[in-house]
Order: C-alpha cells, then sequence, then structure tokens
C-alpha cells in the first residue's frame, strides 16, 4: 500500500487559513534574493488548472495566475512537520511494516493483517483516508498492489483523494497504457531518451528486450525498466532502523481550555507512548505536549529530561507540567485535540547502566 498526501503543503496552508481554500495556492521556496525569486514546490489543485507546476519559477506562476486571487506562501516547515508525524503514527498502526518515504508519503505492508485479501486491504485504506481526513482534515491517496512500484503508479491515478487497487492479474492491462514518464524513477531525462526511440507508453516500453535497454540505457536503468514494464518490483518494505519519536493524538471529549479536564487523555497517551519505548527497548531524552486549538492552530512545548527514560510516572509528571504551562500562557487558548510525544531515542542496550558500577 502506498499512501501520498494530497498537494500536502498547500493543504496544511489552506487548513490553518480556510479563506483560501477555493483560490490558487502556491507555497514557495524564496531565495531571498529579491522578492520574487525562487521556485514552486508544491501548490493546490486550484492553482494545478492553470499551469502551474512543482520546480517552476515563482515569477512564472505569478504570470499565469495575474487574473485571479492567488496566495503565495513562504514553507512553513515546522507546521508540515508537525501535521506529518502524526499522520505516520496513524499509518503506522495498520501496517506490518511501514516505510515513511517522504514528508508526505509511505508505504505499508499489510500482507499479514489482511490474510493477503485485497478486499480487506481496501477496508484498511479507507479506514486510514477516514481517519487522516477527521483528525487532520488533510486528504490523501492510497494505491493498494502487488509490490511498491505498482502502488504507487496506482496512489497517483485517482489524485486527489482516491483510492485505487490493482490485484496482481490485473496489473499488466493496469499499466499498459500509462505514459512511461507514469513509472516512478523515470525523470525527464529518460523520458525523453525513451520517446526519441519511439516508447512513449509502458506497452511499447513491454516490446523491448532487456539487452536492448541495456545497450540504451546502462545496466541498472535498463534493467529496472525491463522488469518496470512488466509490473516487477521485489524491493521489501524497509523499516527504519529505530524509530526517531513516538507520538500519540486524540480528540477531546469537548473543546476545552481547563487543563483538568485534559489530564485523563494525556495520562491515557503517555501510557500508549511509554508503553511503545518498552516494547521497543528504548528510552527518550525528550518529552512533548502538542495541542490542535479550536481555530486548528497547532502548538508544541517540549523539554530535555536531565537523564534518559521509559518509566511512565516520569513522562507523565513532565508532560503534565508542559501542558499547565502553556495554558497558562495562553490563556485564550481553547483545545480541541492533544497530543504527546517522546524523542531523541536510544536503545537501553546502547547506556550505561550505572547500577552496574554501584553493585561491584
Amino acid at each position: 500500500m502506498h499512501v501520498d498526501l494530497d498537494y500536502f503543503y498547500a493543504q496544511c496552508e489552506e487548513n490553518r487559513d480556510p479563506s483560501i481554500r477555493n483560490r490558487p495556492v502556491v507555497v514557495c521556496v524564496y531565495s531571498g534574493r529579491t522578492e520574487e525569486s525562487g521556485v514552486v514546490s508544491t501548490s493546490n489543485y486550484v492553482a494545478r488548472e492553470y499551469g502551474v507546476k512543482a520546480g517552476m519559477p515563482i515569477v512564472r506562476a505569478k504570470r499565469l495566475l495575474k487574473s485571479t486571487e492567488a496566495v503565495f506562501l513562504p514553507m512553513n516547515r515546522p507546521l508540515y512537520e508537525g501535521v506529518s508525524e502524526r499522520v505516520m503514527t496513524v499509518l503506522r498502526e495498520h501496517a506490518d511494516l511501514f516505510e515513511q518515504a517522504g514528508i508526505d508519503e509511505a508505504y505499508l505492508e499489510v500482507t499479514k493483517r489482511t490474510q493477503g485479501s485485497f478486499a480487506k486491504a481496501h477496508e484498511i485504506a479507507s479506514e486510514i483516508k477516514q481517519r487522516v481526513l477527521e483528525n487532520e482534515h488533510i486528504t490523501c491517496s492510497v494505491g493498494i498492489a502487488p509490490n511498491k512500484l505498482i502502488g504507487k503508479i496506482c496512489s497517483d491515478y485517482r489524485k486527489p483523494n482516491g483510492l485505487t487497487s490493482i490485484v496482481p492479474n490485473q496489473v499488466q492491462e493496469f499499466i499498459a497504457e500509462l505514459p512511461v514518464a507514469k513509472i516512478p524513477g523515470v525523470g525527464k531525462k529518460a523520458e525523453e531518451k525513451l520517446n526519441q526511440l519511439n516508447i512513449r507508453t509502458v506497452r511499447e516500453l513491454h516490446a523491448r528486450d532487456r539487452t536492448s535497454l541495456v545497450e540504451s540505457f546502462g545496466n541498472n536503468l535498463g534493467t529496472f525498466l525491463y522488469h518496470a514494464a512488466r509490473g516487477e518490483n521485489d524491493e521489501p518494505v524497509k523499516e527504519r532502523d529505530q524509530p526517531s519519536q513516538f507520538s500519540r493524538i486524540a480528540t477531546l471529549r469537548k473543546d476545552t481550555s481547563d487543563t483538568s479536564e485534559m489530564m485523563p487523555l494525556l495520562d491515557e497517551l503517555t501510557s500508549s507512548v511509554a508503553q511503545k519505548l518498552r516494547e521497543a527497548d528504548l528510552t527518550c531524552k525528550s518529552v512533548g505536549i502538542v495541542a490542535i486549538l479550536n481555530d486548528l492552530a497547532i502548538h508544541s512545548r517540549s523539554k530535555t529530561l536531565d537523564s534518559p527514560t521509559s518509566d511512565t510516572n516520569t513522562i507523565a509528571k513532565n508532560i503534565k507540567e508542559l501542558a499547565r504551562q502553556f495554558f497558562e500562557s495562553m490563556p485564550n487558548a481553547v483545545a480541541r485535540r492533544v497530543g504527546v510525544k517522546v524523542s531523541v531515542l536510544t536503545k537501553k542496550s546502547e547506556q550505561t547502566d550505572i547500577s552496574k558500577f554501584l553493585h561491584e
């Protein structure tokens, strides 16, 4: 399963300021040389209808959107990372194996929990889409397929907010008429060279033998193209060697600014992340809270601990302190959702246990 968050940066900005939702929204990487120098990072689908694309110079995007009430915004990395972390936590909960491929995409191995059933995988994908939408007001597109390559093609097939499932005996028919540029890993130069060889569709690529492709593109790319045209890919979903953090977030029973009303939920979330730490034989050196307010503004506070821990009580004590400090500093803040995060993780086996020295 490949999950891709739709026009992610721009969607985060629309949630932050709903008044811009029906206008062209362009998130930019400014170079700082002039007010308009830099490139487009991403845009919403309203802007894309005017031909705005990622990597396009900002000046050109502004010309294309000259007749509209377009909004051009600088990247807000902390905002996007916070949303991404919470979404990835939801995705991980639905996977046998999980591989984050970027801030806005991930692969999920779901063979065990579905017992190989594509119908069951479809149900899981629908649940993922619903939870991400309810929790973060973000739509995502999901592709379900026999391997990672086809899964990624599927997730792109019905964007935005799509769900495409392809079983093994449908793969060849599904990819045959696709442009070769739809194969993940085929960039502009490779596409141009394929077109020069009169190869424009996957069907035409499939008709070429491996030897001729290797001669034209070299062993690595040539071999990849040969197998991709047949829908073949044996790359496994790869878990990271060690997670960088654990987090849990949930919706309060009612919007509130009263920390005493939040504590039962914060205690529950703390117990959950502390349990994850112990199961993974990890400790944390930093703890933090996340508060999503009733205006959808996202705030976080964190604290570095004196020593690494996986103890529930120690984490809970610091979480409560952070929550009180935050809401005291923002007396008008009304929370809709709250979360707990632990980071700076290390394996217990890599730490020196001082008790060994005390008992020797």
